[in-house]
């Protein structure tokens, strides 16, 4: 249904597209493996008008396309599902939907179109209230409208990108049921992930970019994780086994909040009397869909949220009322989810952000002691196996996840007590993320406690010595490390389960 020949594109030295052929054929799933910078990115937006190859050629059902829009992409049947959703939550679900339609009459008729939305979602198991508004829907849901829209714009080649990244485990398997739907009906589906077993559960064929080139593809029942991993990173390796250590007995605790409670503002979650016990030598998980809280909860322990009632502690004193400066020098070290909005200045180049932070430990005089804090964070850089990146381009030169690796090195760079990290591992490769778990681990080792706040099941199992479970704002579960089934983890996280008290 779609081939992609020779497609190469340049930015500046860097060839992030390197003569790449790809073919989507209908009814199957070809999943798109590789590290950051090995210009997944680059392809989907080729494939989808958003960006122009500097050479190649894309045929669209055997005929030469020039794709220069997504809107022309649309009238060939391409359609995108991106990881951030683009719905607009004051709106219904079939208001959603009926934007992004072309077809439609001057005068709308909205049950015509509801209508249609509970024929597609019959169909393909995509079933969903069509007077729903969007705010009110689950994560899983919201995913289902948008592909939805695709689908109700009579688009055949469907792209994902990362799409798994922010669902439940059941949700997951929903999913792959809605894949299974739409191969039975002769659509072509390309799946754009960094979760190796699930490209080997779902997909019918795989290929692996590697540098910008093609480095290899398999066909049904011929991958396995470590040949893929192989091939994405050569003989550097991806993933480092998992390593159980328990908390020590008789840690002390770290960090407290004992019936915090803080009022959201806006489309912000609530969060409501909250018991959390952190202790040195500890990384505790908490597991809970996209909105769930997790970033007022990040925000509260950090001090940007005041309390509207409880108390927070640190190290036995009573924090409740610490500024942010405090806390961070006490050694509270904080790794957001959107390094740019939350952990660096757009205006300033990589190497002034990474004097973001960190006090008066280069100062010298009325300027800073440039030569020690590049010495400090190569070191930490090392330490994360990360490449140092150019230190005087604008910090918004960088991609995500080169992004992330700036805050990270920062972050980690003297040796935090407290680190609060929110999804620290989004948008890196298997190599980067496995780095930074074992990171992670060796300052849990040294006595630090770590907060990790993720929806990624398969990254908490692997880390966490304790799970919480967030839900609308309340802790409504608590599990040691090694008694618990992500489904019953997925329905407390969706709100479909048991409530457990911690």
């Amino acid at each position: 249904m779609l081939s992609a020949r020779g497609i190469s594109k340049r930015y500046g030295a860097l060839l992030a597209n390197d003569g790449i052929d790809l073919s989507l054929n209908g009814g199957e799933v070809h999943a798109l493996l590789g590290e950051n910078g090995a210009g997944k990115s680059t392809l989907s937006k080729i494939l989808y008008g958003y960006t122009r190859p500097d050479a190649g050629e894309i045929l669209v059902g055997g005929k030469a396309a020039r794709l220069r829009s997504p809107r022309e992409a649309r009238a060939l049947g391409i359609g995108m599902v991106f990881q951030n959703f683009m719905l607009i939550p004051a709106l219904t679900v079939q208001e959603n939907i009926a934007l992004f339609l072309t077809d439609l009459p001057a005068i709308l008729d909205q049950e015509a179109v509801a209508r249609r939305i509970r024929a597609y979602g019959a169909r393909f198991g995509l079933q969903v209230d069509p007077h729903a508004p969007v705010r009110q829907l689950s994560v899983g849901d919201r995913q289902k409208v948008e592909i939805l829209k695709l689908l109700l714009a009579e688009a055949r080649i469907l792209i994902f990108d990362e799409p798994t990244k922010v669902l439940a485990p059941h949700e997951i398997e929903g999913l792959f049921q809605v894949f299974a739907a739409l191969k039975a009906e002769g659509y072509a589906i390309l799946f754009i992930t960094h979760k190796l077993r699930e490209v080997i559960a779902c997909a019918d064929r795989i290929t692996v970019l590697r540098q910008g080139r093609v480095a290899g593809g398999f066909g049904p029942g011929e991958a396995q994780v470590e040949t893929l991993v192989k091939m994405m990173f050569g003989e550097r390796g991806g993933e480092e086994p998992t390593a159980e250590t328990p908390v020590p007995a008789g840690t002390r605790p770290l960090l407290e909040l004992r019936g915090a409670s803080a009022q959201g503002v806006g489309s912000e979650t609530t969060l409501q009397g909250l018991n959390l016990t952190l202790h040195e030598g500890e990384v505790l998980g908490v597991a809970g869909v996209s909105g769930s809280g997790q970033k007022e909860l990040g925000d509260l322990i950090l001090g940007l949220r005041p309390l509207s009632g409880g108390s927070r502690w640190f190290r036995g004193e009573d924090a409740s009322s610490w500024s942010i400066a405090r806390l961070r020098e006490r050694g509270v070290a904080f790794v957001p989810e959107d390094p740019l909005a939350m952990a660096a200045v757009s205006g300033m180049s990589v190497r002034e952000n990474l004097s973001l932070g960190t006090g008066s430990r280069y100062h010298k005089g009325l300027s800073l002691d440039w030569r020690a804090l590049e010495a400090t964070m190569g070191a930490s850089f090392a330490a994360l196996a990360f490449p140092v990146p150019p230190l005087d381009p604008p910090i918004t030169a960088l991609s995500g996840g080169n992004l992330q690796r700036v805050v990270l090195a920062r972050e980690l760079a003297h040796g935090p007590s407290l680190i609060i990290a929110l999804y620290p591992t989004r948008g890196l490769d298997a190599r980067s993320a496995a780095s930074v778990r074992e990171l992670l681990r060796r300052a849990r080792d040294g006595g630090a406690g770590v907060l990790l706040i993720s929806e990624d099941l398969e990254e908490l199992a692997d880390m966490s010595d304790r799970l919480l479970v967030l839900f609308q704002g309340a802790l409504v579960g608590e599990f040691p490390r090694g008694s618990w089934r992500p489904e019953a983890v997925g329905h407390l996280m969706t709100g479909s389960g048991e409530v457990a008290g911690v």
